[in-house]
């Protein structure tokens, strides 16, 4: 059985990642009007900081930058700060771009670090799925002068670059901290990046304007609109008409259709993981049942039931039919290759045979009810996953009702904890941070479990991975975060299907598209066609 493919990173020329850092500087025979993308990604609020979504961090990365970039191998790269170096075990020094400038004209420099950061750690209650992880272990920061950070820490952080690559530098104002409602209720964004902001219509669009003053150089567009198209053969209608100029997230099963018609189409492996979680911290589940309907004792705290739901999940089907191709079946957070991962992780084939035995074994013989939900229409092939996830789980007893509902609903229901088990996804920046959110322990004080909402908890795991977090960036921390995965994934915390790969279809207008495994959808990616 075809299991999919090794993850292969996609290599750039110096130019395109140059797009990446800002935006690739426009010649006249390249500069354009307006450019018409459109997203999958529902912008769910103009604060930068606010939710660590890709909707939020990919649209926003047009108005606001990074003190780090990570570029296509998720290597790190100079951004708002040119370098970085550690001054002890718990000091770092960053030293910033100089004459860069605020959309409003003001003045680039390490107090506007400084606030991101306290803003971050001490202001901010955001949901799940914020960034204050990132800075939680800060003791202080300041700034000697306009273009130099401090930091120290309160232990070891010998990745802390590594975590500036995830937050937007936000404008100190000129007292106090300002609000996300502020923020969304009208407070133009005021950022360094190639973009401005022009308007916002929550769930429908995102109009931008070139910043001419960018110090990235002058971006290819002049305007720039963003139209919020959640359904995905909507989507590729779009395209296909002529209304837009790119669209995201396209199914793998519309890209033959889509060249047929003159489009274009660039596609990446993903930096990310799509999942089956489950619910382990409960007594009882809502949507988990008997064969007659009756609620029973929460079946997911038993590990030989995550094993057999695990056994009997074909990723095969998942990868080979409903992505055609597109994707790696996964047995881990990131594709095998990547820093951090495990080479003695790999995919298994179904083992229906085996997955009834364990159900027989932890006392279900004769399987039981449940409701599997998860999003529609936010990753490829989400819905059409449920529904062969569900046919698989038969084989072995386990009836299965799929229940997709678009991601807003999904992910509010997930948060109030409204399913028992469900169909997932994430992205980050390395394998440890993905660890540190999906699968250690909840603990507000150390950040961890920000995405952890099935309240799984392994006091062994969570020492090894805070030992391999202690690690200096090299070989060392890539085994000791190898052997943490291990051993988590033993216990089958999640079942991990599969890693997509980012489909990106475009028209005439355009050159070239640049993917990111990343999966951002911006303006910079994206080269004029040549007259």
């Amino acid at each position: 059985m075809k299991l999919g493919s090794p993850f292969r990173p996609r290599l750039l020329s110096a130019l395109l990642i140059s797009i990446f850092l800002g935006s690739a500087p426009a010649t006249p025979a390249q500069e354009r009007g307006e450019l018409r993308i459109a997203t999958s990604y529902k912008l769910m609020t103009l604060d930068p900081q606010y939710a660590n979504l890709n909707e939020n961090t990919s649209l926003l990365s047009h108005i606001y930058e990074r003190l780090v970039y990570q570029d296509e191998n998720l290597e790190l790269k100079p951004g708002l700060a040119t370098s970085w170096r550690p001054l002890s075990d718990t000091q770092w020094a960053f030293k910033l771009r100089d004459k860069v400038r605020f959309h409003d004209g003001s003045a680039f420099d390490a107090d506007d670090v400084v606030y991101t950061i306290e803003r971050i750690r001490d202001f901010l209650k955001p949901p799940s799925g914020g960034f204050r992880s990132y800075v939680s272990g800060i003791k202080a920061v300041s700034a000697p002068d306009p273009l130099t950070v401090l930091i120290e820490t309160d232990g070891a952080v010998p990745n802390l670059p590594l975590f500036f690559s995830s937050l937007f530098v936000m404008n100190r104002p000129s007292k106090g901290f300002e609000t996300t409602e502020d923020l969304n209720a009208g407070h133009p964004p005021n950022g360094t990046g190639p973009y401005r902001f022009e308007s916002w219509s929550s769930g429908e669009s995102l109009r931008l304007a070139r910043n001419d003053d960018y110090w990235g150089g002058k971006p290819a567009w002049s305007k720039v609109t963003f139209r919020v198209i959640e359904n995905p053969a909507a989507r590729v209608a779009a395209l296909s008409t002529g209304e837009v100029d790119v669209a995201d997230a396209i199914p793998a099963r519309d890209v033959a259709s889509l060249k047929e018609r003159g489009a274009r189409v660039a596609s990446v492996g993903a930096a990310r993981v799509n999942f089956v979680q489950f619910d382990v911290a409960r007594d009882t589940l809502p949507g988990v049942t008997d064969k007659s309907g009756e609620p029973i004792a929460n079946p997911f705290k038993n590990p030989l039931v995550r094993r057999a739901l695990t056994l009997a999940t074909d990723r095969g089907i998942l990868v080979d039919k409903i992505l055609a191709g597109y994707g790696t079946a996964a047995a881990q957070v990131f594709p095998n290759g990547l820093p951090g991962t495990s080479a003695n992780l790999l995919p298994e084939a179904p083992n229906y045979d085996e997955a009834k035995m364990l159900l027989a074994k932890a006392g279900f013989p004769d399987g039981f009810n449940l409701v599997l939900a998860g999003p529609a229409g936010r990753y490829p092939g989400d819905a059409e996953s449920l529904q062969a996830v569900a046919q698989s789980w038969a084989r072995i007893g386990v009836n299965a009702q799929p229940a997709a509902a678009p991601f807003s609903v999904f992910n509010t229901k997930r948060a109030a904890g409204d399913y028992g088990v469900w169909y997932g996804g994430t992205s980050g920046e390395a394998v440890d941070i993905i660890l540190h959110a999906l699968l250690a322990s909840p603990d507000p004080g150390r950040g961890t479990g920000a995405l952890n909402f099935g309240k799984y908890r392994n006091e062994a795991f969570d020492a090894m991975l805070a030992r391999a977090e202690s690690i200096a960036v090299g070989p060392e921390r890539n085994a000791a975060l190898a052997q943490a995965t291990e051993l988590v994934m033993a216990d089958q915390p999640i079942i991990p299907l599969y890693h997509f790969h980012h489909i990106v279809g475009y028209g005439s207008r355009i050159g070239s598209y640049v993917l990111h495994p990343r999966g951002w959808t911006t303006a910079m990616q994206t080269l004029p066609a040549m007259e």
